[in-house]
C-alpha cells in the first residue's frame, strides 16, 4: 500500500490514498494466488525472505485485442527498492513468462501523469501505442491513462 501512496500522490486524493485496506487488498491478493487464472502468473521479487516487488501478467483485456496479446496488469516494487534494477527485472520477467505463454505481444496501461513508471517502461522497449482511455479509481477519481505496447 505504501508503494501505491507514494506512486500516485501526485496523481490521486491524498484521503483517497489514505482510505487504502492493507487487509481487503491482501485478501484480494490470497484468492488471485490460491486460484491462479490460466495464463496470469504474478512473479514476485524477493530480497532475502522479503518481497520488494511483483508483477501480474494475463491475457488483454481489451476488447479489440486477440488471443495472442498479453497484459501487464500489475508492477509495484518497495519504495526501498526503487532505482535497484527490480522492476526492470521484473518487467524481463514478465515479458519471458508472458512469452512463454503463447503471447507474440502485450500491452500495459499506465496513468498518463505517471512520468516515473513511463520511463522505465519505456527504457524496457515499450512504446506509446496511441489508446488513451479515461478510468475511475479508488471510487470516483477520474484519471487518463495511456497504453504502451511491446512485442515479445
Amino acid at each position: 500500500m505504501e508503494t501505491w501512496r507514494v506512486a500516485y500522490a501526485h496523481a490521486l486524493p491524498r484521503e483517497a490514498l489514505a482510505s487504502l485496506s492493507v487487509a481487503e487488498r491482501a485478501r484480494r491478493w490470497r484468492q488471485v494466488l490460491a486460484s491462479p487464472a490460466p495464463r496470469s502468473p504474478v512473479i514476485v521479487a524477493e530480497r532475502g525472505h522479503d518481497v520488494v516487488g511483483f508483477v501480474s501478467v494475463g491475457p488483454s483485456r481489451d476488447p479489440e485485442t486477440t488471443h495472442d496479446v498479453g497484459e501487464l496488469y500489475a508492477i509495484y516494487v518497495d519504495t526501498a527498492e526503487w532505482g535497484r534494477g527490480v522492476g526492470r527485472r521484473l518487467l524481463a520477467e514478465a515479458a519471458d513468462a508472458m512469452r512463454s505463454d503463447g503471447f507474440g505481444e502485450a500491452t500495459l496501461w499506465v496513468l498518463d501523469d505517471n512520468r516515473r513508471a513511463r520511463r522505465a517502461y519505456e527504457a524496457s522497449g515499450w512504446t506509446l501505442d496511441g489508446a488513451t482511455k479515461e478510468d475511475t479509481v479508488l471510487g470516483d477519481v477520474r484519471v487518463t491513462e495511456v497504453r504502451y505496447r511491446r512485442p515479445l
